[in-house]
């Protein structure tokens, strides 16, 4: 009867005895460096951490972030220091005119000056800027709605951008030549308060049509296809739809466009004669607005006078209110469209 080797006893079936010892001997390797580790993480974790302090810093960045700011600040001073000087220039030395009931009664052909009034003016300043805003606005609200609902991305479209671009940074002056020559030199008109609207319809339709180009993107694509969805026309989706969403931007723009040419006065000067007189008719070829009375009283050395600076005054009223009507409209947009 044969006997069994010790060995065997020890070692699985079919295993070589060389390989179950080397992997004792592995398990047992393994184990050492368990314990190593081991003992190291809790030396590790047993050290205080570094600490950063984070709450105070460099004196170089303290020093940095002082001197940006104080840059900010004059920067800022510098650019509000010209608005408070004119402002309290035009307050302090017109608002003795504006005070009195005359300047918003008479005109300036009384024989005493000091019952002059600039109702002439007013009226007259206020008449060229509802023409200009009835010529403009429908070219500029229509150009708008064809370049965003019909010819987004073509090649037309990007040429008309083009023009608009170039337009909106040609100087008053330069429009007011331009309606002088075409005008009264070629067609033999004579100069007008509709003149003077046409060079004005010129430096305003770019304001007016970039304001309602951006308020029309706004409107979301989905409310466009939505309308279409159920069978309603294109033009009929932009009446319905896509203008009343956008109604509030566009009366912006439209306000912010009639401030800016309310305060042109280089067409006036080209295009008009000034008139001390009260007249309403925009054919005649002596009208009077606010800035002219400036201008006429310029050119006659008598440009430091309480009628002057009420007209001064009188035209940054009016423009300031055109400017907080646009803003109480924007301010009213942008709560409708929930932000």
């Amino acid at each position: 009867m044969s006997s069994s080797s010790p060995h065997d006893s020890k070692t699985a079936p079919g295993t070589p005895n060389g390989v179950a010892a080397g992997a004792g001997a592995n398990a047992g390797v393994s184990a050492g460096v368990s314990a190593t580790a081991g003992a190291g993480s809790g030396a590790t974790a047993g050290a205080p951490a570094p600490r950063l302090d984070l709450s105070r810093p460099s004196a170089w960045r303290t020093a940095r972030n002082g001197f940006a700011s104080a840059f900010m600040v004059l920067s800022t001073l510098l650019a509000v220091a010209p608005l408070v000087w004119v402002l309290w220039s035009a307050i302090s030395k017109g608002i003795g005119s504006l005070l009195r009931a005359s300047w918003w009664t008479n005109a300036m052909d009384a024989a005493d000056q000091a019952k002059w009034g600039a109702l002439h003016a007013i009226l007259g300043t206020v008449e060229i800027g509802l023409i200009t805003a009835v010529i403009s606005v429908p070219i500029a609200l229509l150009t708008a709605i064809y370049l965003v609902e019909y010819a987004r991305g073509t090649k037309i479209a990007r040429v008309i951008s083009f023009a608009v671009d170039v337009l909106t940074g040609v100087p008053s002056i330069v429009a007011a030549l331009f309606i002088f020559a075409l005008v009264v030199t070629t067609f033999g008109s004579h100069q007008s308060a509709w003149a003077a609207s046409l060079a004005l319809v010129i430096l305003m339709v770019p304001t007016v049509l970039r304001s309602t180009e951006e308020m029309l993107k706004l409107v979301p694509d989905s409310l466009r296809e939505a309308s279409l969805a159920l069978g309603v026309s294109k033009w009929r989706t932009i009446v319905s739809v896509v203008l009343p969403t956008s109604i509030s931007g566009i009366a912006t723009g439209i306000m912010l466009g009639l401030a800016r040419v309310m305060g042109e006065t280089a067409p006036l000067i080209v295009l008009l004669q000034f008139n001390q007189y009260l007249t309403v008719n925009p054919n005649t070829q002596t009208f009077a607005t606010l800035p002219t009375i400036i201008s006429n009283a310029y050119t006659q050395g008598s440009a430091d006078t309480p009628t002057v600076w009420g007209a001064a005054l009188t035209l940054i009223v009016l423009v300031m209110g055109l400017n907080i009507i646009a803003k109480a409209i924007s301010r009213r947009y942008l709560r409708r469209m929930g932000r």
